[in-house]
């Protein structure tokens, strides 16, 4: 499991109020009456009726706050990390995908400016390049984690952006994800997912399922945190800044940089 996405600059869209949650609980006998008072600010902050919906139906997902408190791998040394995440398979595998289709990821990189190393070490290190996406279901996932005294104020707006999702048809109360209610080939926080998100295959929905979607989506995330076309992207050069707003993680930053420059090399 990854640590978290920063937070996106939603807050601004969402009003003061939704902002506010109601008041959080460490275990699951506070969630059902949380749901209620959730429910309001949701409202409040423009959720439709198949959010609130998909937010009347989700429960206390035990798994997600077990996973939560015991997120070993990230204390691991670089190449410890490195080693038990796969980075030589993603490597030799991310080649293969990049010679096996240049123009996609050059076309990426014409629009977004971001290489085709960086997407495809993000790509493989998330989710094996799609092989496995999560088991978790995202919603109640992503409103545990709201609820969750822990981290409730990081939370909340991804669970306001997972509840749009619904609304908007990118995601159903049934879709599955990470255990914290990261979704799709790249592992998308909702609140990212609903502010970055790309239509790239141009059937008026934004699917995080679909690598198309997905991959462009990730570059667009990468540009509008300020990636720089042909800057360098390790350590001490300039995009190594904006591969740091995808994930928290030390050890997963220095990776992905390492990884995509052998593949990009």
């Amino acid at each position: 499991m990854r640590p978290l996405t920063l937070l996106p600059l939603i807050l601004a869209t969402l009003p003061f109020s939704a902002l506010n949650a109601a008041p959080c609980g460490n275990t699951s006998s506070g969630f059902e009456a949380w749901k209620s008072d959730f429910a309001k600010q949701a409202r409040r902050a423009g959720v439709k009726k198949k959010g609130l919906q998909a937010l009347a139906q989700t429960q206390y997902a035990n798994r997600t706050i077990a996973a939560d408190r015991n997120q070993k791998s990230f204390k691991y040394s670089l190449d410890k990390f490195m080693r038990v995440r796969g980075a030589d398979t993603i490597v030799a595998q991310g080649r293969k995908r990049k010679a096996a289709n240049p123009q996609y990821y050059a076309t990426l990189e014409r629009q977004y400016g971001v290489p085709a190393g960086v997407l495809i070490a993000i790509h493989g290190m998330e989710t094996g390049f799609g092989n496995f996406m999560g088991d978790s279901q995202v919603v109640s996932a992503i409103t545990t984690l709201a609820y969750d005294c822990r981290r409730s104020e990081f939370f909340v707006p991804h669970a306001i952006g997972a509840l749009k999702l619904v609304d908007q048809g990118s995601i159903t109360m049934a879709t599955k994800g990470a255990k914290h209610g990261e979704l799709g080939h790249t592992q998308f926080l909702p609140g990212n997912a609903l502010t970055y998100g790309v239509d790239a295959t141009g059937d008026r929905r934004v699917d995080f399922y679909n690598q198309t979607d997905a991959l462009a989506s990730t570059a667009n995330f990468l540009r509008k945190k300020g990636w720089k076309p042909g800057r360098g992207y390790q350590q001490g050069q300039p995009n190594f800044a904006v591969i740091q707003q995808w994930n928290a993680a030390s050890v997963y930053q220095q990776s992905i940089a390492i990884m995509a420059a052998r593949i990009d090399g």
